[in-house]
């Protein structure tokens, strides 16, 4: 039986705005896993790993500033990552959560290194999804064309077209059902019944200010301030924001990291593969283990 999921509101860590988070599975859990999603994805990404994960520990999605049901924020220099980390650490207070094991895809696991980074007692362990330290110049440049370019929709037919296309080099098995799905957790519908993108485009100005001829910047620094905290890392084969090559260096730059690599998934994956599931259950019995 799937655990009950209840929506929370609480502000951010500047006082100004009302985000949004969902929390579900049992509150005396053994852990607490913190789910952090993508530059403009929501809490709806981590739908089927929350149900599988909440049947044992208590799992919290928060909708960053600007996405999902949260508050836009009127000045687009907060859309910041240090801004995200922030907010979370003011959620994590809120809710009186002293140590968390943090699941972080793309952004979200840029979040999770920087949390590590700022306060590594309070994470006992991180997932990153399709992230690492390092990123390719290539797949941020892909990325940026593709959330530019972006038509209206005005029916869910058009919005599920439209993430085919935008992603469908990374799910080259989905079928329509699956592309519908993907709409629905990336769009929301208006009053008129019409889907829109549920984030503000606010957010792509710090990714189109960007020069597309720079070199991205890395993390490898704060990587050294990570070595304490267990991580396991799973990369799509066909993900070009990653390197295959970059996760060899992160596993052998960290004495306490277990890499997966999962076959037919671009960036990122979604989380649902059974052999992602399987990983991230031993991942979180070890840290049950090791507590």
């Amino acid at each position: 039986m799937t655990a009950p999921r209840a929506d929370i509101s609480f502000l951010s860590a500047s006082g100004n705005l009302r985000l949004h988070a969902q929390v579900q599975g049992p509150k005396n859990a053994p852990l607490t896993v913190l789910c952090l999603h993508g530059l403009t994805r929501n809490v709806a990404d981590f739908g089927f790993i929350a149900d599988h994960l909440s049947a044992r520990y208590r799992v919290v999605m928060a909708d960053q500033r600007g996405r999902g049901k949260s508050q836009w924020d009127p000045h687009i220099a907060n859309y910041h990552p240090m801004t995200y980390v922030a907010d979370m650490f003011s959620l994590l207070d809120h809710l009186a959560i002293p140590r968390v094991a943090v699941i972080g895809t793309s952004m979200g696991g840029i979040m999770a290194m920087i949390m590590g980074a700022m306060q590594p007692a309070r994470l006992l362990g991180i997932v990153l999804n399709d992230i690492g330290p390092e990123v390719s110049a290539a797949g941020l440049q892909r990325l940026r064309r593709s959330l530019n370019d972006r038509t209206p929709a005005t029916t869910w037919a058009e919005a599920s077209f439209q993430a085919k296309r935008m992603n469908g080099m990374a799910f080259p098995d989905y079928g329509d059902a699956d592309w519908e799905a993907f709409a629905r957790r990336t769009y929301m519908e208006d009053a008129a019944g019409r889907p829109h993108p549920a984030f503000d485009p606010a957010i792509l100005k710090g990714l189109n200010d960007t020069d597309p001829s720079a070199v991205p910047p890395d993390l490898w620094s704060q990587w050294r301030k990570l070595e304490i905290i267990p991580m396991l890392a799973i990369r799509g084969a066909l993900s070009d924001i990653i390197s295959a090559e970059t996760l060899v260096s992160m596993a052998a730059r960290h004495p306490n990291l277990k890499a997966l690599t999962l076959a037919n998934r671009g960036h990122a994956p979604m989380l649902d593969e059974p052999v992602a599931v399987a990983a991230i259950d031993a991942f979180l019995s070890g840290l049950e283990t090791a507590r």
